[in-house]
């Protein structure tokens, strides 16, 4: 068994602490900024939910490696759900009573349900968001950037679209030439 580390361990690897710490919020600055406006919310929310997440996180966890910040599949629920309630101070209160509820189930040391989460679901899950991050990067492949920004939807094929689609053979063919 490990001993729990000391206050003078601490003050040893704060150095190195400073150095990960910064280095983690210049990743998660930008990826906090983009889940929100990706939710159409707040962009001061998103660094709010970031500070407040890596510092409760921090305090909270017992393991000397965890590292939490914003994951891009939020973004698709968020949205939903701000919609869905018809506010953001709805969605807001909604967040609340789903931290207090996730605190609950800590204390009753309820974490074993997620074992019977199957792994396929978490493996299709995160597929599934990796599929909708590539095909909405595809129309800018392609060179259509009518909507750089992106659609919330996948109805995006229009003429345009299929135009591009069928001479990209033509651009290669070209390129291979020169």
């Amino acid at each position: 068994m490990s001993q729990s580390p000391r206050v003078k361990d601490y003050f040893k690897s704060l150095p190195n602490d400073m150095m990960s710490s910064i280095v983690v919020f210049l990743v998660a600055l930008p990826l906090c900024l983009g889940v929100a406006l990706a939710s159409n919310a707040p962009l001061f929310s998103g660094i709010i939910a970031g500070i407040v997440g890596g510092i409760i996180v921090g305090l909270a966890s017992k393991s000397h490696l965890s590292v939490s910040g914003p994951a891009a599949g939020l973004t698709a629920i968020v949205a939903a759900a701000v919609v869905t309630l018809h506010s953001w101070d709805a969605f807001l209160v909604a967040v609340v009573i789903c931290g207090i509820i996730q605190l609950l189930l800590g204390f009753l040391k309820a974490g074993i349900i997620g074992d019977y989460v199957p792994n396929s679901v978490i493996k299709g899950m995160l597929a599934a968001i990796g599929l909708i991050l590539i095909l909405k990067q595809f129309p800018h492949l392609i060179g259509y950037d009518a909507n750089f920004e992106g659609d919330e939807t996948f109805q995006q094929i229009n003429h345009e679209i299929l135009s591009a689609v069928f001479s990209v053979p033509l651009i290669i063919s070209r390129l291979l030439q020169h």
